[in-house]
């Protein structure tokens, strides 16, 4: 087992860029000053039944790339269900950056990633596995989150839990210039692109929000843009096969090391 020093640099930085990038929460971008006069009704009732219809969907499968400046690019792909709390499999791949880089050092540039209503699991490579007494995957307990980072823990806890598809058009619809910004083909289909800028950080920052909506009035595609602490951010994602099974289980808990522990010095779940 290594020292809790050695633990809290690899553990902290290496395996949670993973809920960080997910989550994508940045300090934006402003637009340019402009005159705000607010959404079209007519935008604002179509972004509402968007919210719905993709609600309702429950589940879909994802495919999305995150670019963090020059520290991290990564791609994840999965299924996600959201009928009450999310939950879902994804694999996530590091492609790029000082985080790749950091975590081929470590062994592996990707993992699976579990996303259960308590806490975010994630499975590490078999040379990791050697640093937590064989254990091959990691628990991320949300309510343990504020207490590991303070604050940003508790943020990052939340924004875990609101990044099913619709979460995107909630945030569009708290936007003040929000518009339609035309008919687009997405994939081979027919989409409507929407754009807007949101607010992010406490209501000081922005950040723009684009998604391209099908004809069933469901989210097809959505583009993140701002700027991180670490340099410019875009996500990309892409959501197919809505209503797709999306079964979940827990990892053994003989298998599991919880990171708390972990990064007080106490090796186990």
């Amino acid at each position: 087992m290594t020292s809790t020093r050695v633990r809290r640099s690899a553990f902290w930085v290496a395996l949670l860029t993973a809920l960080t990038a997910l989550a994508a929460c940045t300090s934006a971008d402003r637009p340019e000053k402009a005159e705000r006069t607010g959404p079209a009704r007519a935008v604002t009732a179509a972004l509402r039944t968007v919210e719905r219809s993709t609600d309702r969907a429950a589940s879909a499968r994802v495919r999305s790339t995150t670019t963090i400046g020059s520290t991290l690019s990564m791609k994840a792909d999965g299924t996600l269900a959201w009928p009450d709390d999310l939950t879902g499999i994804m694999t996530i791949t590091y492609t790029g950056g000082t985080t790749a880089e950091a975590m081929r050092r470590l062994g592996t540039t990707s993992m699976e990633a579990r996303y259960l209503p308590d806490a975010y699991y994630a499975r590490i490579g078999e040379a990791f596995a050697a640093k937590t007494d064989g254990k091959h995957w990691i628990k991320y307990a949300y309510d343990d989150l504020d207490d590991l980072a303070g604050s940003s823990g508790a943020d990052l806890a939340a924004q875990m839990r609101d990044t099913a598809p619709h979460a995107s058009v909630k945030r569009l619809l708290s936007s003040t210039d929000v518009r339609k910004v035309g008919e687009e083909t997405v994939a081979g289909e027919r989409t409507t692109h929407y754009s807007g800028s949101v607010r992010v950080d406490g209501g000081t920052t922005e950040q723009t929000v684009d998604i391209w909506v099908d004809g069933r009035d469901l989210l097809v595609k959505k583009v993140e843009k701002g700027r991180t602490a670490t340099g410019r951010l875009t996500q990309t994602a892409y959501y197919s096969d809505y209503g797709v099974k999306a079964t979940v289980e827990k990892p053994p808990a003989e298998d599991t090391a919880d990171l708390k522990r972990l990064l007080t010095g106490s090796a186990g779940r």
